[in-house]
């Protein structure tokens, strides 16, 4: 039911650049090789995109439980190794304190002897004077190192025990010293001594540690074995549904067959599928629509072009026939005005069907437009086609942001559509109020089953089959109208014929006159 004049098709882009031969390269997909063209940053970020999600989580996973593991087995050993040091130093100094109760403060000899040093062969007894003279206790050979805190102890400065650790020939001993509770005097000479020394061997106690460290390593390397076969059991059950969303996507890919996934389950998986479900659809909508319109613009363009291909054949065969068959001038005429009519016919097709297969939004950076002026311009350019036609314009101030050259097409198609169906010497009434625009003609109108597909793409009523137009005059309308958050409706005039309401978001003021 529309006509629309043609315009020129744009530039057509550029082809997109070759893609090598093979399979795409993957980066860190589930097992899939990386570029090896890939340059590694500087700072080695991205070697573990070349790894599989897989390895990252297997090898994550065993990184983390190797370090609690480490970190458990370290502190084990380190409390174990306190526990023992502290017991081990309340024994000794437990046991120095008794062995000093048995001395009463008589003088004794350089060798007297506790009977219970004799079954002890790894600890050493001795008693230390102020002047740091030993007197060996037991069958011992050698003297026990000390320093400044041991002699206090021997002249009665301090009341407290004093610990120390040495090595003496290779072995290491822990060193008790505690104050004797009456002084001991030493026989042939002047001195007391005021403090005992006991040490023992921690042999024992360093074998038992080792042992314990061994243990923890042990421990340690089975934790971190069992992690990494944990990581890469979880990993590999955990990404399975990846992996078959994966395989189902890379099928798509190869086969263009577009039906929905199979969704399981409501974690983020299948979240996952739903939303490619949701891309599919909308790539199958979008395929229908293009093959429809494809089927539509095929079919529509046989017609002129036949048409126009009979044309040709009759002038041609014309020029070629002797003179008795040569056409009139009217009819050749004729045959001329309808090629020319048949040309303006594709090219207003061809217009009308670049337009309709952009599928771009409105910019974001666009141009406050008065829809006023927008209108007067398409009236003007209608009167120039349509002579016969009478129009009249009330308009009221309207303003809105968008494309000025797309809303003056969609403008022009509807004076255009107007202007065709209203009888010579008829009269269109275009009127903008409140952002809405009303075309009304004094044509046959639309029957009322046919007005919910006038805007429909190719559609044409059972009246205008024979009358010049492409079918997508409307349809553009529509297209513009939903670009700027409009709509567009086909209804009955006051006179009879068609009205076309066509509203648009906006407003009395120029936008930045509202914004201030």
């Amino acid at each position: 039911m529309s006509t629309r004049p043609g315009s020129p098709a744009p530039a057509a882009p550029l082809p997109p650049a070759p893609r090598p031969a093979g399979p795409p390269p993957y980066d860190g997909d589930l097992g899939a090789p990386a570029d090896p063209d890939l340059p590694d940053l500087p700072d080695g970020r991205r070697w573990h995109y070349r790894r599989s999600l897989a390895s990252r989580v297997t090898l994550l996973t065993t990184i983390a439980v190797g370090t609690t593991v480490a970190l458990l087995s370290l502190s084990v050993y380190l409390v174990v190794r306190v526990q023992m040091q502290q017991t081990m130093d309340e024994q000794l100094v437990e046991r120095a304190q008794t062995t000093a109760s048995v001395y009463k403060g008589d003088a004794v000899t350089t060798y007297d002897t506790q009977p219970w040093l004799d079954e002890a062969s790894d600890v050493r007894v001795v008693l230390l004077t102020v002047s740091g003279t030993q007197l060996l206790q037991g069958h011992q050979d050698g003297a026990l190192p000390f320093g400044q805190d041991e002699l206090q102890v021997a002249a009665g400065a301090a009341n407290h025990a004093v610990l120390r650790t040495v090595t003496i020939e290779g072995e290491r001993y822990r060193i008790a010293t505690v104050p004797l509770p009456n002084p001991v005097g030493i026989e042939g000479t002047s001195e007391y001594a005021g403090a005992l020394m006991l040490a023992q061997k921690t042999a024992s106690q360093q074998a038992f540690l080792g042992k314990l460290g061994l243990v923890m390593v042990v421990l340690g390397a089975s934790g971190v074995l069992l992690a990494g076969l944990a990581g890469t059991a979880v990993a590999r059950n955990g990404l399975r549904p990846v992996r078959r969303l994966t395989d189902a996507v890379e099928e798509i890919a190869r086969t263009e067959d577009l039906r929905p996934l199979q969704v399981e389950g409501d974690d983020e998986i299948a979240r996952l599928a739903t939303a490619f479900n949701q891309m599919l659809t909308a790539l199958e909508a979008s395929r229908v629509r293009q093959r429809q319109l494809v089927a539509d613009a095929s079919h529509e363009l046989k017609t002129p072009l036949t048409s126009l291909r009979t044309n040709l054949d009759l002038l041609a065969q014309a020029e070629s026939a002797s003179a008795a068959a040569v056409l009139p001038p009217e009819t050749r005429r004729e045959l001329i005005d309808d090629v020319r009519a048949q040309i303006m016919e594709l090219s207003t097709l061809i217009g009308d069907l670049v337009e309709l297969a952009r599928d771009e939004q409105v910019r974001h950076v666009v141009e406050p437009v008065s829809l006023v002026e927008v209108l007067d311009r398409s009236v003007s350019r209608v009167r120039l086609r349509a002579p016969s036609v009478t129009f009249e314009v009330r308009a009221a101030p309207w303003w809105l942001v968008g494309e000025s050259h797309s809303l003056e097409r969609a403008i022009t198609n509807l004076l255009d559509n107007a202007a065709k169906w209203s009888p010579a010497g008829g009269r269109v009434v275009a009127t903008l109020a409140n952002g809405i625009l009303t075309v009304d003609d004094e044509g046959p109108g639309i029957p009322e089953p046919d007005r919910p597909h006038v805007f429909e793409r190719f559609f044409r009523s059972t009246e205008s089959r024979g009358m010049p137009g492409s079918g997508l005059g409307l349809s553009i309308v529509r297209q513009v109208a939903e670009r700027h958050a409009g709509t567009v409706a086909a209804s009955e005039s006051p006179s009879g014929g068609a009205r076309m309401t066509l509203q648009l978001p906006g407003s009395p003021l120029h936008p930045d006159a509202a914004g201030a």
